[in-house]
């Protein structure tokens, strides 16, 4: 039985029916295996742009049904909620369908190309009364729930500076569409900067951002975006940050690190699910260090524990885990910085 607009499902349901908007090679590979490995959701649909090539993708993969416009998989009474895996550019309009339709929305980050997108999607959500979430999936890795258990406990004192870096070559990427401006809105600020942005916040118990600085460089030969991009930014309560992100790297690394008054925590390959992960934690004493230990992490699929928390939201008719506001800052942020480094371009 479908959900009527704007209701909560049946509550006596066990299972959230999800449609995938823009079946891509991501969506292949990574959210639709988390929708079937998830305990309460089932996928019953998806749609590509060609008739043709979804119909072949639904039968190779045993999906009930296939469409190729977002507004026919929205229609669609088999499907409850849908998962939008679509270009940066196409967020907005394919979440005022979905929310038109009745349909709750998970969304890939970043949640818009721009805030006036942003603010547009939480209105239209609000008054189609569906639930919208951002897949921050950052924020159910048990790695970093540690590192906001430790930072909240005050072990390493009053955090003083954060700092993270994400990058990875480009050409090695099967989306093209993230060299293009129009698709993308940015270069890797908007594609992997905003893992570094909502995890930096999140850990810091989503802690505001009051002022930033933003410089970006340009390979022009590569696309119509920036490829590398530093942002500094310092938060509400003090703490300074800096996020470093690149396509022009020959490797993919992630790291994140914040230093405290009594010590600081670190940890690389803090991004990728299903891998084995290390904390380190530095103590220190008159100057010196005078502890360091680690802790190791087993990352499960967070993709699965995405789709999961969110299905449970729409179940239980609680809000979602990732707070709709924290997105709409987050975009906040990604638009003042594209503005700022512009500024100072000669």
């Amino acid at each position: 039985m479908s959900p009527e607009k704007g209701k909560d499902l049946d509550p006596t349901m066990k299972k959230v029916r999800f449609g995938i908007i823009g079946f891509g090679a991501f969506a292949e590979r990574a959210i639709m295996p988390a929708i079937r490995a998830a305990s309460n959701a089932e996928l019953t649909a998806i749609q590509k742009r060609s008739a043709q090539a979804a119909q072949q993708k639904a039968h190779e993969y045993g999906i009930p049904f296939s469409f190729d416009s977002v507004e026919a998989l929205v229609a669609s009474p088999e499907v409850d909620a849908v998962f939008i895996v679509s270009s940066n550019a196409r967020h907005h309009a394919e979440t005022l369908a979905a929310a038109a339709a009745g349909k709750h929305i998970l969304v890939e980050k970043p949640m818009a190309v721009s805030v006036r997108q942003a603010m547009e999607m939480s209105d239209a959500v609000r008054r189609a009364g569906v639930k919208l979430m951002v897949g921050h999936m950052l924020r159910f890795s048990p790695l970093i729930l540690r590192m906001k258990e430790i930072v909240s406990s005050g072990m390493i004192g009053r955090i003083t500076y954060a700092q993270s870096h994400f990058i990875y070559d480009v050409r090695n990427s099967q989306r093209s569409w993230v060299l293009d401006q129009k698709e993308a809105g940015a270069g890797p600020l908007f594609d992997i900067g905003i893992h570094c942005l909502d995890t930096m916040r999140f850990i810091l118990a989503d802690d505001h951002v009051t002022d930033l600085r933003s410089m970006m460089d340009r390979d022009p030969s590569t696309g119509s975006v920036e490829t590398t991009n530093v942002l500094s930014v310092q938060f509400s309560r003090g703490t300074l940050g800096t996020i470093y992100t690149s396509y022009e790297t020959p490797y993919r690394q992630g790291y994140i690190e914040f230093f405290g008054t009594e010590g600081s925590i670190s940890a690389f390959n803090f991004t990728p699910s299903r891998v084995e992960a290390v904390l380190e934690i530095k103590r220190g004493e008159r100057g010196l260090v005078s502890s360091v230990t680690t802790e190791r992490f087993t990352v499960p699929d967070l993709y699965v524990l995405e789709v999961e928390r969110f299905s449970e939201s729409i179940l239980t008719g609680s809000a979602p885990p990732v707070p709709l506001e924290s997105s709409l800052h987050n975009q906040e942020i990604l638009e003042l910085a594209v503005m700022e480094a512009q500024k100072k371009r000669f």
